[in-house]
């Protein structure tokens, strides 16, 4: 377990929460998703606290195993008629608004960075503008409820959002102490290693870019017509 103070941890807690409620939302409260969802947060705390992701120094990572499997069951839905129905059932709505997330995702890297635990890299303050996809999230959605912007506004923003989380994994992948670091060596990102950390890269992130992925499949041809 991290030693960072409680409230850090409490608000990344909260953080996941709120988190785990927008997803069930834009999965309709589907039960299989959010049981499985907390089943899966519950298994990646208990790997980290066993401190299997303080292990750093082999390839592929230990860290893998926390973000192939949301990969692989994103992939398998789009992929099966099964998984494509339930995406069809998801709320669009809720796959934009649950990016509102990513403010307060941004306000626990910055609490991280200022304890030493992420380097400034991974903030708003030097090229992280993924907080911005968060204060966005909520207009953008009203715009295009209001038909103040259509599909393809809508689609342009879902495409600079993608961009923007996937731009933010990858500095975390390239700043944390893996053979493949690249940055940050003086302070490299460390408290995804730990709990309750782990969940940021394990749950929220999948999620975000799982609900940017849907809304990409209902903006689309074959659901316009």
């Amino acid at each position: 377990m991290s030693h960072l103070p409680l409230p850090i941890m409490a608000f990344l807690l909260l953080t996941t929460l709120l988190a785990l409620f927008a997803f069930g939302k834009a999965v309709r409260r589907s039960k299989i998703a959010i049981v499985g969802s907390i089943l899966w947060m519950c298994f990646q705390s208990a790997i980290a606290l066993s401190g299997f992701y303080l292990v750093t120094n082999t390839l592929p990572p230990h860290f893998f195993a926390a973000v192939a499997p949301p990969i692989l069951v994103i992939a398998g839905l789009f992929l099966t008629a099964a998984g494509r129905r339930f995406l069809d059932a998801m709320d669009l709505k809720w796959c934009i608004l649950f990016h509102t997330i990513r403010i307060l995702v941004e306000l626990n890297l910055y609490w991280l960075f200022l304890y030493k635990q992420v380097p400034a890299l991974m903030t708003f303050e030097a090229g992280n503008v993924d907080i911005l996809v968060g204060l966005t999230a909520p207009l953008i959605w009203w715009a295009f409820s209001k038909g103040h912007i259509g599909r393809k506004g809508l689609l342009i923003w879902n495409i600079l959002s993608l961009l923007s989380v996937l731009n933010a994994f990858a500095r975390a992948m390239l700043s944390a102490p893996f053979p493949f670091q690249k940055f940050a060596f003086d302070q490299p990102t460390v408290a995804i290693l730990t709990f309750p950390f782990i969940l940021l890269p394990a749950f929220i992130v999948p999620a975000a870019i799982f609900c940017h992925l849907v809304a990409f499949w209902k903006l689309s041809e074959r659901h316009a017509k």
